[in-house]
């Protein structure tokens, strides 16, 4: 099923999604330390803030931080991961994490993380680009958020 979103007026929200969203703030600025402290600051359950954390953020937010998580097969040749990077570093995309397979028979897996609200071009223009690099055996957007 397809993700949906809705823009809604924060009067109309239940009072726990208002909370977690505060609880998010708290955290953001360094008010408090930890999930616990912030709860009890602003009266809200540890339960009701993970359930409903990566569910609520504010509008520029979700603007400003947009992430895809890739998966790659790679032939097992010298340099093949840094032509993937230099394309994502290239078109203004910025890794922030990566995992590395052990190659088995010639091929590598490489898990991505990239944060792309500054891409030059649109993400399918990215994913197309590093299909058609030389030794790029499977490209598959994991997740994105």
């Amino acid at each position: 099923m397809k993700e949906r979103y809705y823009l809604v007026r924060e009067d109309i929200l239940p009072e726990a999604v208002i909370k977690t969203m505060q609880v998010k703030q708290l955290l953001a600025v360094g008010d408090v330390k930890t999930v616990h402290e912030a709860v009890e600051q602003v009266g809200l359950s540890r339960s009701a803030f993970y359930k409903y954390k990566d569910g609520i953020h504010l509008i520029n937010q979700l603007e400003r931080e947009r992430i895809v998580t890739i998966s790659i097969d790679l032939e097992h040749r010298s340099g093949m991961l840094s032509k993937v990077l230099s394309l994502v570093a290239g078109l203004g995309g910025n890794v922030l994490t990566m995992h590395q397979s052990i190659p088995l028979q010639g091929i590598a897996n490489v898990v991505i993380s990239v944060e792309i609200s500054r891409l030059s071009e649109g993400l399918g223009d990215m994913l197309e680009g590093m299909k058609g690099v030389s030794g790029v055996k499977r490209v598959h957007m994991i997740g994105q958020g």
